[in-house]
């Protein structure tokens, strides 16, 4: 496969890449809905919540299973059903007369997400051949990292003219337009093996990812110590330990953990949740502040974000290429330098700050993230053998996925501890709880610094 042509290859990809785009923009495009939600549907704050944390944990449960599925059904079969899968659940939350609705709207999307995220780079690492990956994983970062940086900005626009259900029918043509462009140009890229499928793994599999992604994303809501949240990490945390040990015993496994094995990987691996953990943190953090702190209106707020959004597009679509020629070391570690910046201002901003200061926070901050992606990225998933892609992609985004619920969880914690400790009311204080959040992206953007200084000088390939 790898010797097809570059417009073949492009074809091949194009359903996944916006198939893919929407599951992310899914996931914080709704960001900037949950308070006009809360009293639109009539529902509390903690119940409102469920439509971020029900999509998480859908995407939590099937995201590790997906190696398994690609051995078992066609790339198409996937594909297909995975776009026609996130049409109907947009549909039931577009047509949704009661949060029960769009909850269960919600839930159906994270299926499609939990299969397709994977799917995209798979596919790319079966396709392209290892001197182009770099150019590959950057059309697949500006999928990733472009999307939920540009969902709070359409989301806005959308609720500043519209309702909230045509964030959902904003959806569907582009989905219509993946499943039209699959139907006709996808092929079947991975060979089907149909491995023995050990029931017990994938039940642990469930517990085990859907009880950590669930204690994480309630702890927010609920507090830390809630026998809720503290119940959920332990039976998640478990089974994930019994998972682990029985992946290592099984000849054929659901997910094959040896891949750790591979230092460059794991490596590539934490670059890549810290990327994402910034990312998510900050988006979630930065709607806030505007509307709540700098006291801007919602539909300004997604127009403010835009340039942030857009900058986060034009890098990602460069930075693969700087691995193609540069490696992995240099890139790595100018965007998460870039990161630390950004965030530091963001973290030094106030109530009083201008809209120039704050939208150039942003920017540089997009600047950084994708810049550092797409190389860790290219880098983790280049050091496995063939055979290996399909459980290195599963585990890459499941982890993704997982840290990026810790890291929302943990900005809303540090927020809500920042308001508690504040002595003034007003915008005054839920900047200063922003402030606390934004303690959180430094962190991970200055850990991601440090941890570039072990990666190889030279680029392996």
């Amino acid at each position: 496969m790898k010797s097809l042509t570059e417009t073949k290859r492009l074809t091949i990809m194009a359903g996944l890449l916006i198939g893919g785009f929407i599951g992310m923009f899914s996931e914080t495009a709704l960001n900037i809905a949950l308070a006009p939600l809360t009293t639109k549907l009539g529902v509390s704050a903690g119940t409102i919540q469920w439509l971020v944390i029900g999509y998480l944990l859908m995407v939590g449960i099937v995201l590790p299973l997906s190696g398994l599925l690609s051995r078992w059904f066609t790339t198409r079969q996937l594909l297909i059903f995975a776009l026609c899968d996130f049409i109907v659940g947009a549909l039931v939350a577009a047509l949704s007369p009661n949060f029960t609705f769009l909850l269960i709207g919600r839930l159906i999307q994270g299926i499609g997400t939990g299969i397709l995220l994977p799917l995209i780079f798979l596919v790319a690492l079966t396709i392209y051949p290892m001197e182009k990956r770099g150019a590959a994983m950057g059309l697949i970062g500006l999928t990733i990292m472009f999307a939920p940086a540009i969902g709070p900005t359409v989301a806005g626009l959308i609720l500043g003219a519209l309702s909230w259900q045509y964030i959902f029918w904003a959806m569907i043509p582009l989905l219509v337009i993946a499943l039209i462009i699959t139907i006709i140009f996808m092929k079947d890229v991975v060979p089907i093996t149909r491995p023995h499928v050990d029931v017990l793994s994938i039940i642990l599999s469930t517990l085990g990812f859907g009880g950590v992604v669930l204690g994480i994303s309630l702890a927010s809501d609920k507090g830390w110590t809630s026998a809720l949240v503290l119940g959920s990490l332990v039976v998640g945390l478990l089974a994930l330990f019994s998972f682990v040990r029985r992946q290592l015993k099984l000849p054929e496994p659901i997910l094959n953990v040896r891949a750790f094995a591979h230092v460059e990987f794991s490596l590539g691996t934490i670059l890549v949740m810290i990327d994402f953990m910034i990312i998510m943190s900050s988006m979630y953090l930065l709607p806030i502040y505007w509307q709540k702190g700098l006291l801007v209106p919602v539909a300004l707020t997604g127009i403010l974000m835009l340039p942030g959004g857009l900058m986060n597009a034009v890098v990602s679509t460069i930075a693969g290429r700087l691995y193609d020629g540069y490696g992995v070391r240099r890139p790595a570690m100018v965007g998460f330098l870039i990161t630390v910046i950004g965030a530091l201002m963001l973290f030094f901003s106030r109530a009083d700050s201008s809209y120039l200061y704050v939208v150039s926070a942003h920017v540089i901050l997009m600047i950084g993230i994708p810049l550092a992606l797409s190389p860790a990225q290219t880098f983790g998933l280049n050091s496995l053998p063939q055979q290996m892609s399909a459980d290195g992609s599963s585990i890459m985004n499941t982890l993704q996925q997982i840290f990026g619920a810790i890291a929302t969880a943990l900005a809303t914690s540090l927020l809500g501890l920042g308001e508690a400790k504040s002595s003034v009311h007003g915008s005054i204080n839920v900047t200063n709880g922003t402030h606390y959040g934004f303690a959180l992206t430094v962190g991970l953007a200055v850990l991601g610094f440090l941890l570039t200084f072990a990666l190889p000088r030279k680029q392996i390939n």
